[in-house]
């Protein structure tokens, strides 16, 4: 009876031992095997691991990836504009043997180097490079947190920095500076459209110039256009070529009136001409006073006698006088009259 009670107090013990000395492996974790203190090299795969009863202790690491928010660091960027920046880390155990004898709390450990690594980038960038080259500030981050944690085992995938928060002072002021270079681009805009327009149209004009018809073709389109509006009264202007054409017309009959009136008066100039030149030869034949009363007397009865200018009349050129027949002579305004 002792015997067997014995026996099963043994069996108990064996069982027992048995199953203390088996430890199950998750896929995701590495196991570590620490013997009487003392780290064993071969890291326990995923399944089942058998472990020396008594005398064998192990530890579990976790290889997935780790998704780790940095908390919210305030600091001031190279051209002093107080900011705060929160970031994540992504990163994964490499070496787990390293992760669990090299550092105490790899998690902690990563978390601060994390934070100071985010001030000091702050520091180093400008606010411009904050909000719009992150690219290159992951790189440097990831780099500066993944310099140490190199010595933990522990790879870093990658660092993205979540949101940058900026005063409000500064908010305004961004937004004025975006209105103002929006509104610039918008003028700018705007006058090459003008400036376009304006080419067009001067191309435009140069083609009607050439070609007459084109801007009475243009007249019909724009005519045809607004008749089209069944609430619109229509008033057809005359035709441009009609327009001309009474300009034409009138301006050669002004050009030909000209012509005939400067003909009429180069005509009274010249008979006007021919009388005085007539009158000063019969001033210079008559010598004296009392001489010339009678000559003056038939002058005038002659003159009453004379037609008037508009009647058409036939005027002849005065005649010569030689130069022996211009000198006067005693008496002879006499001979003449009698």
């Amino acid at each position: 009876m002792v015997t067997s009670i014995l026996l099963a107090v043994l069996a108990v013990l064996v069982l027992w031992t048995a199953f203390s000395s088996v430890r199950v492996v998750n896929q995701v974790e590495r196991g570590i095997v620490f013997r009487f203190g003392r780290a064993q090299k071969e890291v326990r795969q995923p399944g089942l691991s058998f472990l020396v009863p008594f005398a064998d202790r192990m530890t579990k690491v976790n290889v997935q990836i780790v998704t780790m928010p940095i908390p919210t660091q305030e600091g001031i960027t190279r051209d002093n504009v107080s900011v705060r920046v929160d970031a994540v880390v992504y990163f994964r155990v490499q070496d787990p043997l390293r992760a669990a004898i090299e550092v105490q709390d790899y998690l902690f450990a990563v978390e601060q180097v994390a934070q100071t690594s985010l001030r000091s980038i702050i520091g180093k960038s400008e606010l411009d490079d904050l909000l719009s080259n992150r690219e290159e500030l992951h790189r440097g981050l990831a780099l500066m947190i993944d310099s140490p944690a190199l010595g933990w085992g522990i790879h870093i995938d990658r660092v993205e920095i979540k949101d940058v928060q900026l005063p409000e002072t500064m908010k305004r002021s961004m937004s004025r500076q975006a209105e103002a270079e929006r509104e610039r681009r918008a003028r700018v805009i705007t006058a090459d459209g003008e400036f376009q327009a304006a080419q067009k149209l001067a191309d435009a004009s140069a083609i009607m110039a050439e070609t007459p018809a084109a801007l009475q073709l243009r007249l019909l389109q724009t005519v045809v256009e607004v008749a089209a509006e069944k609430t619109t009264t229509l008033i057809m202007p005359l035709p441009v070529e009609l327009l001309r054409f009474f300009d034409r017309v009138g301006g050669a009959a002004e050009a030909r009136t000209g012509a005939g009136t400067a003909e009429q008066a180069t005509a009274e100039r010249e008979t006007a001409g021919r009388e005085t030149a007539g009158r000063e030869t019969a001033g210079r034949e008559v010598p004296g006073r009392e001489e010339a009363a009678p000559v003056e007397a038939a002058r005038r009865e002659g003159a009453a006698e004379l037609p008037s200018l508009d009647e058409p009349r036939e005027v002849l050129p005065p005649p010569s006088v030689t130069p022996a027949e211009s000198r006067p002579e005693p008496g002879g305004a006499k001979a003449r009259l009698m």
